[in-house]
């Protein structure tokens, strides 16, 4: 099986960036997709963004099309959330997750995927 550890998380000033890791372990993270979710208090957990096996292809919740870039570096079994020009409503914890396969189709729904970090806290301040 896979584990997966978040970090990168912390406190930022709205319009500010920050970068989100993802280290999985156990197998060779080429072989999953990865997705990167959110869940703020009181509300479902959320598709952000998702990246094939590769790397080779992302695709990302409407809301952060264009500030947030997935990418990954399979050598190092590490998956890479940059967030540009964070918003006060972006304030959330953030997961990966994988799933076996290479392929991201799907990879918006979070049941598709089987393996789950332990999350970690992104505040935003306005």
């Amino acid at each position: 099986q896979v584990q997966l550890v978040e970090s990168g998380g912390g406190l930022v000033q709205a319009g500010t960036s920050l970068r989100l890791f993802c280290v999985g372990s156990g197998r060779t993270l080429s072989n999953y997709a990865m997705g990167w979710f959110r869940q703020a208090p009181g509300k479902e957990r959320e598709f952000v963004a998702a990246i094939s096996g590769s790397g080779g292809t992302t695709i990302y919740a409407d809301s952060v099309q264009g500030r947030f870039t997935s990418s990954r570096d399979n050598s190092k079994s590490t998956v890479y959330l940059q967030m540009n020009s964070l918003k006060p409503e972006e304030t959330a914890v953030y997961y990966c997750a994988a799933r076996f396969g290479g392929s991201i189709t799907n990879g918006r729904a979070a049941a598709s995927y089987k393996y789950w970090g332990q999350g970690t806290q992104v505040t935003v301040s306005s």
